[in-house]
């Protein structure tokens, strides 16, 4: 995209003559020799001139500077004499193919066909110090090849254009009601079908082979969504998903591709403004109704109106109980017992100690510094939770149940404890 992607070899009327053959043969490996440089200068001009090229290239992303690279890098190889006419038919096809994929991430044309001239100017200009190194005397030929090299970028740029506008206009032309239907199709198990899966990628440019990822939001209380534009987000860092609604909940199919989740979760935990469920990454469509099953469940099992992202992997105790709703309630009643039915202050208290002393190993003293109470405090709590629920912190079993009892009542939610009263 921003250099002669669609070739940039000399006229044929140029590199029949002997003397020019022999100077770009001679040339050209030393140009290569300068690709990480020339590349370099690229990206330092972008991330100070274009605004979209600067999110990209100090994202974190590494693909942005990776197709400058290669881009440059298909305009050195294409200087030289013998490069078959096919070599620029192909990487015609590859700027037409940089231009779609610019669009689809949302970087304005200008900036696209700039930044693709660019590529343009920085291999002219290596070309021209190359020349004048050692005292050649090489300004003749590469006059005559400056034409050629120039003429060869203008091609690129557009084939590049060409490429945009044909994103676009198949963008245009996918109404949301039809993004829907073909999500819809994924998350009720038509991923199986080949036939579905070939047509619904190629419609929502969304590759739905490898890695995927389903993401789950629920909306806010006053029914805003939970997410922000996630799509576009996630295009600017190169990751490609499509959203729709579903029970009052953002849905996404995310191409995680080799892209580690931890990523992911990040980038959606700047977003969230509600709970928000990932399910784990699975291989291809097929899988993806399995997939959005577990993201739901993931985000069901999160606080109500806390920003905060989790997968299903952080939550698979709060999702055996919240998918056995009876089992849950008995586990709660038979393992607490009466502690349940203490008046309201003085169950919050002891839910909360009993909370504290689990995340502490047992430890008392560590208990009461969670807390920010007297180790006699929890000492004194301790004895009145084992009375009353009949179950001793010192038994494997208990402290098991009393964990499983404890998320069942929402007490056990790490980064959700409250500091209570030293108070007995």
């Amino acid at each position: 995209m921003q250099t002669a992607a669609s070739g940039s070899g000399p006229e044929a009327g140029v590199e029949e003559r002997p003397d020019v053959r022999r100077w770009l043969a001679g040339l050209v490996p030393s140009l290569l020799e300068r690709l990480d440089a020339m590349t370099d200068r690229m990206a330092g001009i972008l991330v100070e001139t274009e605004p979209a090229y600067r999110a990209a290239l100090t994202g974190g992303d590494p693909r942005v500077r990776a197709t400058l690279r290669r881009n440059i890098e298909v305009s050195i190889r294409g200087l030289l004499p013998d490069v078959p006419a096919t070599y620029h038919q192909t990487h015609a096809e590859g700027a037409r193919a940089v231009g779609s994929q610019r669009a689809a991430q949302g970087f304005p044309l200008e900036a696209v066909l700039r930044a693709y001239r660019l590529g343009g100017q920085i291999t002219w200009e290596a070309l021209v110090a190359l020349s004048r190194e050692g005292d050649r005397q090489d300004d003749a030929l590469l006059l005559e090849v400056a034409g050629s090299l120039w003429r060869t970028n203008d091609r690129g740029c557009s084939a590049v254009a060409e490429g945009y506008r044909a994103e676009e206009r198949r963008r245009a032309g996918l109404g949301e009601a039809e993004r829907q239907r073909l999500l819809d199709g994924l998350l009720d198990g038509r991923g199986g079908d080949p036939a579905f899966v070939r047509a619904a990628g190629e419609a929502l440019a969304v590759p739905l082979r490898g890695r995927l990822v389903v993401v789950v939001a629920p909306a806010r209380d006053d029914g805003t969504p939970a997410l922000a534009d996630p799509a576009a987000a996630l295009l600017k860092r190169g990751t490609r998903s499509v959203w729709g609604v579903r029970a009052q909940a953002q849905v996404g199919v995310v191409t995680l591709g080799a892209r580690r989740l931890p990523e992911l979760l990040a980038w959606l935990g700047a977003l969230a403004g509600g709970p928000v469920g990932v399910s784990a990454a699975v291989e291809d469509a097929a899988a993806v109704a399995g997939a959005y099953r577990l993201a739901e469940t993931a985000a069901r099992t999160l606080p109500a109106g806390v920003a905060r992202v989790a997968t299903i992997d952080e939550r698979l105790p709060e999702a055996l109980l919240s998918e056995s709703p009876e089992i849950a309630d008995r586990l709660v009643g038979q393992t607490l017992g009466r502690l349940i039915e203490l008046p309201e202050d003085e169950r919050e208290v002891l839910l909360e100690t009993l909370s504290a002393l689990l995340d502490a190993d047992g430890s008392p003293t560590r208990a009461a510094d969670l807390l920010y109470c007297h180790r006699n405090t929890v000492m004194h709590r301790l004895r009145r939770i084992e009375s009353v629920t009949g179950r001793k912190l010192t038994d494997p079993r208990s402290r098991l149940l009393w964990q499983l009892a404890l998320l069942g009542t929402g007490h056990h939610d790490a980064g959700q404890r409250r500091p209570v009263r030293d108070s007995a």
